[in-house]
């Protein structure tokens, strides 16, 4: 293996065992808040829903990445390429349909109590799970072109090959249909993109506007206790601002790779590190906001130190 093929691998697999070890820590954290509480915050249903789909990212994408860096060629055919793909394609949009839905319900959370939204957040509780569901009907629906066109490593079979990586391929031999599926998948990333964008623009002019109002309430140099409302509102910008750039960078490189006469593999493992980016890296944004955190551990062992007494 070469040295740029083995710097690939280690940023991979370190990826790979920190994303699955803290997501699945947080979904554990999420299902047992969640459980125990009679009314779940709207906010963790939002936070385990994306947990889930990064796991479901690292756990298709994320293995396939890993023992392709690692020399491993053609351990997929046609069926294993179409079941994992399609999943992780389905994860990908479910990140991108939920860090949205964050973004909006915590722009409605954090906007101000007149009549007019007073309305929207007394109804916008009820319609987070309706909201977590028709994101996974739209996902299943608009990927399902993966099932069809993506199949086990061509090796240079003839077909005309959209994109290769190594253990599996996707091919599609009409332009026409590969436009309107480009096209399909790009309105829907900049759908959900701009929306985030708007929520999270109005919320940092929100935030701006509490800390100017706090600056003159208060004395010089004593600055209040954040609310938990602005709390996660900073949270949430930080999610979406990260999602963001990774969303930017993955596009172009994705456009390059599609309309490239020649194929880089430089280029399509370097996509394929930044894709696993996000879902690897946003939980700890999660912990480092959630006070919650800090006593979840110590809860644990003292729940474990009891049932062994």
């Amino acid at each position: 293996m070469y040295s740029t093929e083995i710097t690939f691998g280690i940023v991979i697999l370190l990826q790979f065992c920190i994303g699955v070890a803290v997501n699945n820590f947080l979904l554990l954290f999420f299902t047992r808040v969640i459980s125990a509480s009679q009314k779940p915050s709207s906010s963790d249903l939002i936070l385990a829903h994306l947990v889930l789909a990064n796991i479901i990212i690292l756990l298709t994408c994320g293995i396939l990445e890993t023992l392709s860096a690692w020399g491993l060629r053609n351990f997929l055919d046609d069926a294993g390429c179409k079941i994992l793909m399609y999943l992780y394609r389905v994860g990908r949009g479910l990140a991108i349909c939920t860090t949205c839905l964050l973004s909006v319900f915590q722009a409605v959370t954090l906007s101000p109590g007149t009549s007019r939204w007073a309305r929207v957040k007394f109804k916008l509780p009820r319609s987070i799970l309706p909201s977590c569901l028709v994101s996974w009907v739209i996902n299943l629906l608009i990927d399902f072109d993966t099932v069809i066109y993506m199949r086990g490593p061509q090796n240079g079979s003839g077909v005309r090959i959209i994109l290769d990586l190594e253990y599996c391929s996707e091919v599609n031999d009409s332009a026409e249909v590969t436009l309107a599926v480009t096209i399909l998948y790009s309105l829907r990333d900049l759908f959900f993109v701009g929306l985030m964008c708007v929520a999270s623009g109005y919320m940092i002019f929100l935030l701006h506007r509490h800390h100017q109002q706090v600056r003159y309430l208060h004395a010089p140099g004593c600055f209040p206790k954040a609310m938990p409302e602005v709390r996660a509102a900073k949270r949430v910008i930080a999610l979406v601002t990260l999602y963001v750039l990774l969303y930017g960078r993955q596009t172009i490189t994705l456009f390059v790779l599609v309309n490239a006469k020649a194929k880089s593999p430089l280029l399509v493992k370097s996509h394929m590190v930044f894709s696993l980016t996000f879902s690897a890296f946003s939980p700890f944004l999660m912990i480092h906001s959630d006070g919650r955190m800090r006593t979840f551990g110590k809860r644990g062992s003292s729940v474990s130190a009891l049932d062994s007494s």
